[in-house]
């Protein structure tokens, strides 16, 4: 009986912890992009790309929560790292001149 019950909570748990991961690895997809977005607007201002995160606040960058977003760029192109722990992966944007890399 107890090793039935532990196997009814355990077939009930596997598919939340793929709903959790599933969930984490959008998170940062879509942080990563509203990123992406940020710094085309930035450099529509400026002819260059944010180096941090700060100045993109203000061009609708907002925050994804769990989620850890590294800026880097400078005048001709720029780099945006994204990682959400539940996710387990981390996600990754180059872009120059409205021009997308992503892995």
């Amino acid at each position: 009986i107890v090793i039935a019950i532990i196997g009814i909570l355990a077939a009930i748990a596997i598919p939340q912890f793929d709903a959790i991961e599933k969930g984490g690895i959008t998170r940062v997809q879509s942080g990563v992009k509203n990123a992406a977005d940020a710094q085309e607007a930035y450099y529509v201002d400026y002819r260059a790309y944010a180096n941090n995160r700060n100045p993109l606040d203000s061009y609708g960058l907002s925050s994804t929560q769990g989620v850890t977003l590294t800026v880097f760029g400078n005048n001709d192109a720029y780099t945006l790292v994204s990682y959400h722990e539940s996710g387990g992966r981390t996600y990754t944007i180059s872009g120059r001149g409205g021009l997308l890399e992503s892995n």
